[in-house]
This record gives structure tokens, sequence and C-alpha cells, in this order.
């Protein structure tokens, strides 16, 4: 997604259309060794940029200049890897003689992706005639490469895999899972897509209290063995709060210590993300190496501030490492809460986002009342205000977020309460 559809600060969002839909989420590649042997410096440049990828982090991938030459010559007295990249600059006979000899030399089970400069269907029938798994022609981007490593060695008749969505807060205090929530729920009852909220604040977490549920199980049971997380037991563990919103809820409780590896949350949000088109990842305000890994890993990435120093600097810190660290993806949404709080100083929104470097996809106005009776309520706010500028803001951030409109809200057929007792009465 481009960031010119975050020019717009939707206090009042206008309509407006998604200008390119989120990129098809991959999964991520096994460990495997891949070594590429590249002619020109501009595609081992790419190539290196493709192995720096969230996608790509369990493989390893070392890159080397010489062309199909150098591959043959190397693995004359050496294994070959479970997959070469090579490219070539020749064509007709001498390109199939150089394929020739590299097949000679490949262990039996390696697989090979050929980058060539020439656009040519004849070509690339042969190719595949002769074993090669792919034909990439030149010039590539780093997810070109990403996407041909990924078809290679991730099962076409798995399951797809959900979309990612990491919530973080730029300090305390944000309101970082309040838009979480309000964020997931929208998805599911405007686009209705299937959505699981997942809260890794495992001590102090609120999505059980935000969607008015206090379940006996949840994640932490998950993260406590995450290899006998199951299907079954998956459905077990969540809570159902509507046809299309589950929760996976944190226990909330001081009497347990969690301190669990960032492997335990990564297995077990890719099983969630198994089941479900969506999955909301609540992260807590703690930098550790297993929030750092789930917040840079998701395929879309909201920072919550509010619009003060320590914010400030904490965003921008968080917006540095994610260009440093996602240089294949767009940069994180910024959302910018509690904003016109009575007589508090605060730092103006565009001097704000020039700091960071990025406009703003959110700018929320601070709401007390509404946002207080929702969190009390356990209610969302759309339940409350269906027509308020903070719903918008709401189905704006979930229509970037997701590629596409949000469908027209439907008519209410619940009746409340007090409405079904006076009727039998």
């Amino acid at each position: 997604m481009t960031n010119a559809a975050r020019k717009q600060t939707p206090i009042d969002p206008p309509p407006m259309p998604v200008e390119d839909a989120p990129a098809p989420t991959m999964k991520p590649v096994p460990r495997i060794t891949i070594h590429a042997f590249c002619e020109n410096p501009e595609t081992g440049s790419i190539i290196q940029r493709a192995g720096e990828d969230r996608r790509l982090a369990k493989a390893h991938l070392t890159v080397h200049m010489g062309g199909m030459r150098a591959a043959a010559e190397q693995y004359q007295q050496a294994a070959t890897p479970n997959l070469i990249l090579v490219e070539t600059m020749a064509a007709g006979s001498e390109l199939f003689g150089h394929l020739a000899a590299l097949a000679e030399v490949c262990d039996a089970g390696t697989k090979v992706v050929v980058i060539g400069h020439l656009n040519d269907v004849s070509v690339y029938r042969e190719m595949i005639r002769q074993g090669v798994n792919e034909y990439l022609v030149s010039p590539l981007s780093p997810l070109q490469v990403i996407e041909a490593v990924s078809r290679l060695y991730v099962d076409p008749d798995a399951p797809p895999i959900g979309r990612s969505i990491a919530f973080m807060g730029a300090k305390g205090g944000t309101g970082s899972s309040t838009i979480a929530h309000n964020v997931g729920w929208c998805i599911s009852t405007r686009m209705n897509e299937d959505v699981i909220i997942t809260d890794l604040d495992l001590a102090f977490g609120t999505a059980g209290l935000d969607f008015n549920h206090d379940p006996a199980q949840g994640i932490a049971d998950a993260l406590m063995a995450p290899e006998r997380l199951d299907d079954v037991l998956l459905d077990r563990l969540l809570v159902k709060c509507s046809d299309h919103l589950s929760l996976f809820a944190a226990p909330a409780v001081l009497d347990r210590d969690f301190d669990m590896e960032a492997d335990a949350f990564e297995s077990v949000l890719e099983i969630v993300r198994e089941t479900v088109p969506c999955v909301i990842v609540d992260l807590p305000h703690i930098w550790s190496p297993w929030t750092k890994k789930l917040l840079f890993a998701a395929d879309e990435i909201v920072i919550t501030a509010t619009p003060d120093l320590a914010s400030l600097r904490n965003a921008k810190n968080i917006m540095d490492l994610a260009k440093q660290l996602r240089s294949n993806d767009g940069l994180p949404h910024l959302v910018i809460n509690q904003v016109g709080v009575p007589k508090r100083p605060e730092i103006p929104v565009k001097d704000f986002a020039e700091a960071i470097g990025i406009e703003p996809t959110l700018v929320l106005p601070f709401n007390p009342g509404l946002f207080g009776a929702a969190a009390n309520n356990g209610q969302m706010i759309e339940e409350l205000d269906p027509k308020g500028k903070a719903t918008e803001g709401f189905r704006f951030l979930a229509k970037q977020l997701c590629g596409r409109e949000p469908m027209p809200a439907k008519a209410n057929s619940k009746m409340s309460l007090l409405k079904r007792l006076t009727r039998k009465g």
C-alpha cells in the first residue's frame, strides 16, 4: 500500500477509494539453505534484500558472483544446498551448455531457479523440460524472489494463511488495545471476515473486559505447551464473541509467571493464522525479543501514539527500525489518539507527523465519555455510537488495513433485554 493512501487524517474521514489491496499473504519459508550466483551486482543486491525479508527469516542465504560457471565449479567439490539461484546472461546453446554443466554437479533434491535476461516462452519451456524449477526474467524485485522461493517450499494444497495485524502503543496508556479491539470488531462485522483477536498482554490484558467475557482458559494455556495446540484445542480455548469474531484472551492474573520463548508465541500464532483470514495481534508495551519479533513479522503494523514528546520519540524509533527491518513492506500505520485533552499541552498533529516522517492514518479526538462508557459496559464504540466520528475512523482504518470497503451496516435485528422482558410480560 502506498503512503499516498494515508495523506488524509480522518477525524471525519471522507469517502475515498482504497488504492492498492495489500500484497498477498505468503507463508514463511522453512529453514533451508540458499546459494545465489549472480552476474550483475544489482541482481545480487536485490537477492540480498530478499534474504533480509521477514518471510525468509528462517532461511540461510549467501550471495556469490560468477553466474552459472562459478556455481558449477563450486559444487564439483562441495554438496549443493536446498536451493540454487543462478543468473545468466547467456542465450541459445551456450545457455543450455552451462545449465547441463550445473546439472551434472547438483545433488538429488536440490532445486534450481534460473534468472535470465530473455523474455521468451520457448526458453522458459525448455528450461522447465530440462528440470529447472523456475525461470525468472531480470530485472527483478525482492518480492518476486520471495514469491518464487515461497512457491517452491510452501505446499500449494495447504490452507491459506491469514493476515496478521499487530497493534502496539508507542508508550503505555495510548489506547492501542482499545483501537485493536474496535478495528477487529469492524473487520468482523462490516467485512464479514472471520477474525481472532489475540491478547498477548498476559498479566494485564483487557480484551476479555472489552468484550465482556471472562474465560477460564485462553492463550496462556496454548503458550505453555505450543506443541499440543491443534484445531480441536484451539476451538476449546477460543471465546466466540460473534458469528465472525473470536477472542484468544489473556489470563490477566498475577499469581503466575509468563516467561515464554519467542518461538512459543510464533508457533501459536502460526496455528491461529491457519484458521482465519485475519488475526489481530494485541501486543503489550514492552520491548523484548518476542514482542520485537512478532511486531516486525506482522503483515501490517499499527502504532498508536498520543500527542506528547515521549510518544513522538518512541514512535519515531519504531518507524526507523521498521524501515530498516522491513524494506520490502509498507511503513507502519500511525494512529494519534486522545487529541484535544483540555488544558494539556500537546504537540500539533502536523508537527508530530513531520518529526516522524509519516502522515497519520487516523487521528482520534479525546472523548472520555464515549470510550469510558464502552469500556465499562464491555461494548465496542460502534455499538454505542454507530454514526459517530470515532466509529467512522475505525472503519477507515479497517479499510486501509484490509484493502477493501466495509459493507453497509445492517439493521440490528436483536431486541434489547428490556424489550424482550416487556414482550414476555
